[in-house]
């Protein structure tokens, strides 16, 4: 992995929302269209809300989150809710969005819906992921119910997954589908994570499972 430090995490927020903008605008000079996929959570607010404001031909980009609660898109721990108010407006607005979440009682019901809309925008070409202090990336969480099948080679590309710290049941972008993107950059913030995410290099993928997305990854880190 790549590792850069910043001075402090106003200016990593500037500086991240500035790359991932490039890295966009070079997707659409070699593309008709490109796919960006980002986190829910507070962290990357502040990205959003500068990449929101620039011009890149937002009526070409594809909007994913890598995971989603399975909760409506109202409910306020919604990434799409979040994604919708942080990411999607001002010159955004007209990016086109494809939700992780249909009206159904549980995730396994929609996941034949889901991979026909997620299908279509993949490989992505810009990866925006977080990270949790247990190592976990998108809903990809250690101790999962179907934490083996998402980490596999030939994982669909979607998949409903349960965990005790996950709270809600989730969906998620698998690890194969997220290690295929053109540009992998890992947000995280605080010294525990940065422990973490150096510890990770050298731990079993089942344990800290952001390490199936490191050998590509630039990771963006700020006290």
């Amino acid at each position: 992995m790549k590792f850069i430090e910043y001075p402090d995490p106003e200016l990593m927020m500037f500086a991240l929302a500035d790359q991932l903008a490039s890295d966009l605008g070079r997707a659409l000079r070699q593309n008709e269209r490109a796919t960006l996929s980002v986190p829910g959570g507070r962290t990357p607010a502040p990205v959003f809300d500068t990449l929101s404001g620039l011009d890149l031909g937002w009526d070409r980009v594809t909007v994913i989150p890598n995971d989603e609660r399975w909760v409506p898109d109202t409910h306020e721990r919604s990434n799409a809710r979040m994604i919708r108010d942080r990411l999607l407006r001002s010159k955004a607005a007209v990016a086109t969005f494809v939700p992780l979440y249909v009206d159904t009682p549980e995730p396994e019901l929609a996941m034949e819906r889901l991979a026909a809309a997620v299908s279509p925008h993949l490989p992505l070409s810009v990866l925006l992921l977080g990270m949790g202090e247990d190592g976990h990336t998108a809903s990809l969480f250690p101790g999962a119910d179907r934490l083996a099948e998402a980490l596999a080679p030939d994982a669909p590309v979607i998949l409903p997954i349960r965990a005790a710290a996950a709270g809600e049941p989730r969906v998620t972008l698998t690890a194969r589908a997220l290690r295929e993107a053109m540009a992998i950059h890992v947000l995280i913030t605080g010294a525990k994570k940065r422990r973490v995410i150096e510890a990770a290099e050298n731990l079993p993928v089942e344990e800290a499972p952001i390490r199936a997305l490191l050998a590509n990854a630039t990771v963006h880190w700020a006290e």
